[in-house]
């Protein structure tokens, strides 16, 4: 694996974790059936934190890549690619719901506070169900599914940290329950995949030192 790839995995790795702390720290919380709820939809605090979401997710199949190729050549190479597989069609199908939350509420938001009605509000749940709603849990699914083979990879791998893995596999796992929670069971959630994320950013940055220090080595024993 070249540096400039593990670079972008850690690069990669390290801004998604960041951004899914900032995420649910920076989104509004109110009552969505009220004006106060088309209030928080309007704002462009509900528009950043869903962006930053949005580039979250982006970022993950980069750092997923850079890990698959720093185990390319071994036996764990197979677990490795269906992660990343699980991870990118994960990411594509989670998209377009928070598309539709960035921009569809967004634009509900604005209209019913411009209204000064909050019946408006009830087409928030129209947004937020049907084959959207399905496709975004099948494409949360998917991504616990890729997080949980990377931590399974690292645990028999020998080149990275064993338990490194862990964290994000729990937070990934725990994505769907945690949107029943308030914001600081949230902002909590977040620092546990932020806290994944960087797990793997480290063990990256790791491999690239070891392997850096070797071909030193290397040409000190040729000289």
């Amino acid at each position: 694996m070249s540096n400039s790839q593990t670079h972008l995995g850690v690069f990669s790795l390290s801004i998604s974790g960041i951004l899914f702390v900032l995420y649910p720290a920076i989104r509004p919380f109110s009552d969505e059936k009220t004006l106060q709820g088309a209030s928080a939809f309007a704002s462009n605090e509900w528009l950043l934190a869903h962006l930053l979401a949005i580039f979250a997710f982006t970022l993950l199949p980069l750092g997923i890549y850079s890990i698959h190729s720093s185990l390319l050549r071994s036996n764990l190479s197979t677990l490795t690619y269906w992660a990343l597989i699980s991870c990118i069609i994960g990411v594509g199908l989670t998209l377009p719901f928070y598309g539709g939350e960035t921009f569809g509420l967004q634009a509900i938001g604005q209209e019913a506070f411009n209204q000064q009605s909050a019946d408006l509000l009830s087409q928030a749940e129209v947004v937020r169900s049907g084959t959207g709603l399905i496709l975004f849990l099948v494409g949360l699914l998917l991504l616990a599914l890729s997080s949980i083979l990377v931590a399974i990879a690292l645990w028999k791998s020998y080149a990275h940290m064993k338990w490194s893995g862990i964290p994000l596999s729990i937070g990934m796992l725990l994505y769907i329950p945690q949107f029943f929670f308030n914001q600081p069971i949230r902002v909590a959630h977040g620092f546990l995949v932020a806290v994944g994320c960087v797990l793997l950013a480290v063990t990256l940055w790791k491999i690239t030192k070891e392997t850096t220090n070797n071909k030193v080595d290397q040409k000190t024993m040729n000289i």
